[in-house]
């Protein structure tokens, strides 16, 4: 029976606002996730660093530890990859001296996923790694002007691959990225997707969401909610939003989320400098509360995720909870959280013309609008955090020693 888990997560909080930086989906993962299995009765401690030491017991049975180690602020993840000896031996030291003895350690992504073989080879304890992204797949598809994964990045994820007890997938794609890509052994690979707290992201009203977040009432509205950086595809949502505003009267485009990585001030900076010239249709707001999101999915006609990579795309799937369609890159996960023509339209490749093409039909034929909408509610309703928990609890189990 699995008793206490150990999360890490080198360079993001949990407790990080999503939307800039490096909070994303991921932060939203393991929060959602540490609370599910605190319900059960499974002890969960995210190990994490930045700022100073300390815990934060959040809900009976869920802490975060802060370890105060490595670079200060936003070091970056090549200094972070300095540092993960030092946090491995942090997170072992709190556990000797708070006599915690461990089930499972599951790290997240692949800087913790390096801590964790070390923790595994230290404390004896199964290691389960999620990597919520992959070098070799970003590098697939991301643009022109990205820098590529660096090497130490794909050794280090090779490494964790061949070592780790139980390698978790969101989705069958992802799992067949890990073999092509990784050569990952399928007998250590288990597939998971995330959820969605349905008592949070649920149908509402149009008109007091956007009266409540101080939107206009009239004229249809794009969602971009995320990080504002090359691989989520900002720059492909502003030129799709530019080709349709004509045929669309009012329409309007909010971006929801800040900069984030190498290349997110000079990408806001090219996004408002090109957003200028459409005036008042293109609105800016910066990150909210992971929770705050569901007014604004509420409020929009459309969210629109032109996503470069994502191994699940998290946004979309409680978009569609709310009862919003969705228009989204044909890559990765987002294949599996959103049912193309059903739930939303998937669109393939970065051509801003077909994400124009995709948004003026859901924005023009209301008639299919109300029929993704209804779809969408339907396809939201696969995801589940208690069914995740569920999975997990049993992969745990089938690591885990006596």
């Amino acid at each position: 029976m699995i008793r206490r888990v150990a999360y890490l997560s080198i360079h993001t909080s949990p407790l990080a606002v999503p939307g800039s930086g490096d909070a994303g989906g991921m932060n939203v993962y393991i929060h959602e996730l540490a609370q599910t299995m605190a319900g059960r009765g499974v002890q969960v401690d995210v190990f994490t660093r930045g700022g100073a030491a300390g815990e934060i017991e959040v809900t009976p049975g869920y802490r975060v530890v802060n370890l105060a180690f490595g670079p200060p602020g936003d070091g970056g993840h090549d200094a972070l990859a300095e540092a993960v000896g030092d946090f491995a031996e942090g997170v072992a030291r709190w556990a000797v001296r708070h006599r915690a003895s461990y089930d499972i350690l599951h790290s997240h992504y692949w800087l913790s996923g390096w801590a964790g073989v070390l923790l595994h080879e230290v404390l004896r304890v199964p290691l389960a790694i999620s990597f919520h992204t992959l070098g070799r797949v970003k590098d697939a598809t991301r643009r022109a002007d990205q820098a590529p994964a660096g090497l130490l990045r794909l050794v280090a994820e090779t490494e964790v691959i061949a070592r780790a007890g139980c390698v978790i997938a969101s989705t069958p794609t992802e799992a067949a990225q890990l073999i092509e890509h990784y050569a990952a052994n399928p007998e250590r690979l288990c597939v998971s997707p995330p959820g969605v707290d349905h008592r949070v992201f649920s149908p509402g009203s149009r008109r007091e969401a956007r009266r409540a977040l101080s939107l206009p009432g009239e004229g249809a509205l794009v969602l971009f909610a995320g990080r504002l950086q090359p691989l989520k595809g900002p720059d492909v949502a502003l030129e799709a939003f530019s080709r349709l505003v004509e045929e669309v009267p009012g329409a309007r485009l909010l971006f929801v989320g800040g900069p984030s990585g190498t290349q997110g001030e000079e990408e806001v900076a090219r996004l408002r400098a090109a957003a200028a010239r459409l005036g008042e249709r293109v609105i800016f707001r910066p990150p909210v509360p992971h929770r705050h999101l569901a007014q604004y999915y509420r409020a929009a006609d459309v969210l629109v995720v032109p996503s470069r990579s994502e191994s699940f795309g998290l946004v979309a799937a409680e978009a569609q909870a709310c009862g919003l369609p969705v228009v989204a890159a044909s890559v990765g996960g987002l294949e599996h959280a959103v049912a193309d023509g059903e739930s939303g339209l998937l669109v393939t490749g970065w051509d801003a013309a077909d994400y124009a093409a995709a948004l003026r039909l859901v924005l023009t034929e209301p008639d299919l609008a109300a029929r993704l909408a209804a779809g969408a509610r339907l396809q939201a309703e696969r995801f589940s955090w208690p069914a995740t928990a569920d999975r997990l609890l049993e992969l745990y189990g089938g690591i885990a020693g006596p």
